[in-house]
């Protein structure tokens, strides 16, 4: 099929403005559609960036950003390649968390997303399709929005963690984007504020749970694996009832990957034996606390348990180094609500004299005296000079990851 001049420039994946050659201009009829003068991508790429430091805010410099992004590719990741350090946290965290928010208020382009709601799962398939346009389709992150960063559940609003991890797939890594596509799956929203706000643009209901979620999930993977049978599956901020089920569940049967649980985990991992490599101690000697046990922090104690295992440590010896601390303090075995991948770290009260009064993480440090502390929580301000003090009472170099998202939770620092 002939395209013509007005779908090549505004097709994201085949525009490339000015600096379409005079050769090409020829070819495809864009004689008069566009300015005479024939730019460089670098002109492009410095011209752009001009553009972009002027910008006063990060909000606004993702957003300037991401009309790039909606017209032509082909310069946004060669912007975005130029300046992928200083990018990194306009482009995804921590400034997504207020695109996030604001994603219905701010809506112009859907940013090549797939919008699948539990209500319309006749048309999953022609969705899919519909949104590759005959593209080879190799890496879908997908998202249901329930456990955003540290934001919690925003419903459709969330697609955009989608689109923002696949950006950095590409700038990042080198896949091509072409291959990916973000989607979201919609099954509604237990978000308030959403829910009451006449510009929300996803489905304005109760989110929905079980077996009609499951069948919901169930139905958007064997569609997607079928249409795209070259498919990396990337699940991306499930909610803490769900997250582990579905990796579980599909893990054996397909290529997939879940961020939360395995991503993060296999990242603090390498920050722990890039800090032991500094300090001598072994990994085996070591006594870890996540001070937050969602999916996160879950997924990351799995990570480092598994470490243990394979250096040599047995089952039972290594769960007597880890120790989960959330909102109602440390976990114990005999707590009603615990999550499946929290009760392997729960602990028995017979351990301690004082179990009842372990209610916050400064109480949990002074019992416990880890020498691994991290954050994946959103409670700002947890880790306090006192926590800080105690730990180092009992450890000559104490190793404290504050992960905790976003930053807008953050306490600002006292001014000395």
């Amino acid at each position: 099929m002939t395209l013509t001049a007005q779908q090549i420039i505004n097709n994201p994946f085949l525009n490339k403005g000015t600096a379409f050659t005079k050769a090409e201009r020829d070819r495809y009829g864009l004689n008069g559609v566009l300015p005479p003068a024939v730019q460089t991508l670098d002109q492009q790429v410095a011209q752009a960036y001009a553009q972009y430091s002027q910008k006063p805010s990060a909000l606004e410099k993702r957003i300037f950003l991401m009309d790039i992004f909606n017209h032509n590719h082909v310069l946004f990741y060669a912007l975005f390649g130029q300046h992928v350090a200083e990018f990194m946290p306009i482009v995804y965290d921590p400034t997504i968390a207020d695109t996030i928010e604001n994603y219905s208020a701010l809506f112009i382009d859907p940013q090549n997303a797939t919008y699948l709601s539990i209500e319309d799962q006749d048309h999953i398939e022609d969705a899919l399709k519909a949104s590759a346009d005959g593209r080879d389709i190799r890496l879908i992150v997908v998202t249901d929005a329930e456990g955003i960063l540290g934001i919690g559940d925003w419903g459709t609003q969330g697609v955009d963690i989608a689109v923002g991890k696949l950006m950095v797939y590409t700038a990042a890594a080198g896949i091509d984007p072409s291959q990916v596509l973000p989607v979201v799956l919609d099954a509604g929203t237990n978000n308030e504020s959403l829910l009451n706000d006449d510009l929300y643009l996803g489905l304005r209901k109760q989110r929905v749970y079980g077996d009609e979620y499951h069948a919901f999930v169930d139905k958007f993977v064997d569609t997607a694996r079928t249409l795209f049978p070259k498919l990396y599956l990337h699940f991306e901020d499930f909610g803490r009832s769900n997250a582990a089920d579905i990796l579980d569940q599909y893990k054996d049967q397909l290529t997939t990957f879940n961020d939360d649980i395995q991503g993060t985990g296999i990242i603090v991992l390498a920050g722990i034996l890039g800090a032991l490599n500094i300090s001598k101690q072994k990994m085996t000697d070591q006594v870890y606390m996540s001070f937050g046990a969602g999916t996160a922090g879950a997924g990351i104690t799995q990570r480092i348990y598994e470490e243990f295992l394979q250096q040599g440590m047995s089952e039972d010896e290594a769960r007597k180094h880890f120790y989960l601390v959330d909102k109602q303090g440390l976990l114990f075995d005999d707590m009603a609500d615990l999550t499946p991948q929290q009760r392997p770290f729960a602990r028995s009260r017979s351990e301690f004299a004082n179990a009842d009064e372990l209610t916050s993480l400064a109480a949990a440090v002074k019992a416990v005296h880890p020498t691994i502390l991290v954050g994946t929580s959103t409670v700002p301000g947890t880790f306090t000079e006192e926590v800080v003090t105690e730990m180092a009472a009992h450890t000559d170099r104490p190793i404290i990851f504050p992960l905790s998202n976003p930053t807008k939770l953050r306490k600002p620092r006292r001014k000395t």
